[in-house]
């Protein structure tokens, strides 16, 4: 079942974060990756809300693609938005934005933002094993 790729295009609205979020649940069921299911949910709603804030006026779509590899589970969020690359930030205690990065770097594997010819793509990686040992209770 390795090698699977999906991709769905979604408009830059509030109501599109729970359909992504939503959409990588099903996707993820098909696949037997339930296990990755809350963690990639979770991230891809992060990723969604920062294209829905801050992607405002440079299109109307943004892209979010899954991909099964043997031992990774690679999620990646493309938009137009070229003028400003995201980057993790330290917010203050009483900041009420600015953690979707610190928590997609908790939760993932390894994670990063390449250009592309009208825009960019963050990209996160995320082991499969750990998918399979929480399907399965086995712990090492």
């Amino acid at each position: 079942m390795s090698g699977r790729t999906h991709t769905k295009r979604f408009r830059i609205r509030r109501h599109s974060v729970r359909e992504a979020r939503l959409h990588v649940e099903t996707v993820l069921a098909e696949w037997r990756l339930g296990g990755l299911a809350d963690t990639a949910s979770l991230i891809a709603s992060e990723l969604a809300t920062n294209v829905v804030n801050h992607a405002k006026g440079t299109g109307e779509f943004f892209d979010l693609s899954l991909r099964r590899r043997p031992a990774v589970l690679v999620l990646e969020v493309a938009d137009s938005f070229q003028w400003g690359m995201p980057e993790q930030r330290k917010p203050g205690p009483d900041d009420t934005s600015g953690r979707g990065l610190l928590i997609v770097d908790a939760l993932s594997e390894s994670w990063g933002v390449r250009p592309r010819e009208t825009g960019k793509t963050v990209w996160v990686h995320l082991p499969i094993q750990a998918a399979n040992r929480a399907r399965t209770g086995v712990t090492w």
